[in-house]
């Protein structure tokens, strides 16, 4: 068998794959992916011969980048390109990235139900999904506390056409969260009619990204320490009472303004519970 000899000629740099190219339209929600920088256009422009985008975050600020590669829209890696000025306008899209749906109104509420566990939960749910869950006519309830939730599912009856998604905080393997989702999924009915899911946070809050408000990692509270009055404290802000956590609360949910402002660990597991509920 002939030898063969490596030279120069076989080193080379692999062949850019063709991304979708997007224009710069007013309004897209835009990541750059060196910086993570998640903001929406609101204006391209010419800058030190570069044409450029300018991006606003949730908080107002601004920064600008070079057009081109290096971006992510939805999670897909884009080029963005200047946008046609005779373009018909971009589609107006939901706080979850959908497209929104204009002149629809919202569907009759469908016997399935998607569940979380407490108030923060399902107005943060809400604010980001509910535009698309008023369209597809699933409503969103608070559990207040999953302790009891077999006995819940079971008063439920789950079956075809009355389905339940639920949505568990702090749902890893060995937590008391796992044995009580494993104890539901037992209840006659549940298989196939029930999906149980969860995030890793210990409580809701911590899915919204600590950047968001300006921090690079959410204050360590320690285990004897109320969650919620430990963040408000570690914060600096008010944390008396039930009073200074719904005022803390309300702060912190003003500052979302669409999925991107969200932990992925969070955002898949609410997609995949409607996709649960709403896909035959």
């Amino acid at each position: 068998m002939p030898s063969y000899q490596w030279g120069p000629q076989d080193i080379s740099a692999p062949a850019r794959k063709a991304l979708r190219q997007v224009g710069a339209e007013k309004g897209l929600v835009l990541e750059e992916v060196q910086t993570g920088w998640v903001g929406a256009v609101i204006r391209t422009e010419k800058s030190g011969g570069m044409h450029v985008v300018v991006l606003e975050d949730a908080r107002g600020r601004t920064r600008s980048f070079e057009l081109g590669f290096g971006f992510l829209l939805e999670g897909e890696p884009v080029e963005v390109v200047p946008a046609l000025k005779a373009a018909a306008p971009a589609a107006r899209r939901t706080a979850s990235g959908s497209v929104a749906v204009e002149n629809v109104r919202a569907r009759t509420a469908r016997a399935s139900r998607i569940w979380v566990e407490g108030k923060h939960d399902a107005e943060l749910v809400e604010k980001v999904w509910g535009d698309d869950l008023r369209i597809e006519g699933i409503v969103v309830e608070p559990l207040h506390g999953v302790d009891d939730l077999a006995s819940v599912v079971r008063d439920f009856s789950p079956g075809p056409g009355r389905r339940l998604g639920i949505l568990v905080d702090h749902l890893v393997a060995g937590s008391k969260e796992s044995r009580i989702a494993a104890e539901a999924m037992k209840v006659p009915g549940a298989a196939g009619n029930v999906l149980i899911v969860g995030h890793p946070y210990v409580d809701v809050w911590q899915a919204i990204k600590p950047d968001v408000i300006g921090l690079r990692a959410w204050p360590v509270v320690p285990r004897h320490e109320d969650w919620k009055t430990g963040i408000l404290k570690g914060l600096g802000w008010p944390h008396r009472d039930h009073t200074d956590v719904a005022l803390g609360w309300k702060k912190l949910l003003g500052s979302v303004r669409t999925y991107a402002d969200l932990e992925p660990a969070l955002l898949g597991r609410v997609e995949e519970v409607i996709d649960f509920l709403t896909v035959p």
